[in-house]
């Protein structure tokens, strides 16, 4: 559906105009510290020895080439075993959250990428966030989908947070030749109403080639159709009032 994408273009187009933004690379396949030029191989200090207690959030913040108020703290191979691990520890789901409460650094917005699966780690990201925002692939599939996320995320608000929103949804991968993705468009816009971004990001090859060299499209490829997409999404949320700690599933 294309989440981390999105949180990568959308921090570095933030980013751009002087807003600090700290990603949360919270995948163990570590795609956002990639396509933001940070180092994530394993022993690299990263987002696990948070999750575990072994270090605070500052330690393993680290500033992104793509634009000075731009940091990350990375995700490594290690954190594929965090889903274990955190079974056995006192307040499991609230671990990404105290860790942030504690952050020294101060930063405007927070992004957080979730892994591609309802497990510990994106329920430690609803239970940090405040607002949750949810890329939809113009495809059919990702509507099935939804149904079961949104289900998740009702749970989350019931029994661990309440100030949980379902606040944005962005249409991604949009694709102008297809009837399907105008069908996709006019039912996520008729059931969601005003948290559906004006701003479609429509398929393009320049998203796609972007993090192989370590980079977001922005700075890729600033005049691409991805870039201004993703350029005017953040333009919306800024002027939405889109606020910090806003986990991105």
């Amino acid at each position: 559906m294309g989440k981390t994408t999105t949180t990568v273009n959308l921090a570095a187009a933030l980013a751009s105009h002087g807003i600090r933004v700290l990603v949360i690379d919270l995948d163990p396949q570590g795609n956002a510290s990639t396509a933001l030029g940070i180092d994530h191989h394993s022993g690299v200090p990263s987002i696990y020895e948070v999750l575990l207690g072994d270090r605070p959030l500052d330690e393993v913040i680290v500033a992104s080439a793509e634009a000075p108020a731009l940091f990350c703290a990375p995700a490594t191979i290690d954190l594929a075993g965090a889903e274990i691990e955190l079974v056995s520890l006192v307040a499991r789901e609230n671990r990404l959250h105290r860790a942030i409460q504690s952050m020294q650094r101060e930063v405007d917005y927070v992004l957080i990428d979730c892994p591609p699966s309802l497990g510990l780690l994106t329920v430690n990201a609803l239970v940090a966030a405040r607002e949750l925002l949810i890329p939809i692939q113009c495809e059919y599939y990702a509507l099935e989908g939804l149904g079961m996320l949104l289900r998740n995320v009702e749970l989350v608000q019931a029994h661990l947070n309440q100030d949980l929103r379902l606040s944005t949804i962005l249409l991604t991968m949009y694709d102008s030749r297809t009837r399907l993705a105008d069908q996709v468009v006019h039912e996520v816009k008729e059931h969601f109403g005003d948290r559906v971004l004006g701003t479609t990001i429509p398929r393009n090859v320049r998203l796609a080639e972007a993090p192989s060299y370590g980079q977001s499209a922005l700075t890729y490829d600033p005049t691409s159709r991805g870039s201004l997409s993703y350029l005017a999404a953040a333009r919306e949320l800024a002027e939405r009032g889109f606020e910090p700690n806003g986990a991105v599933r």
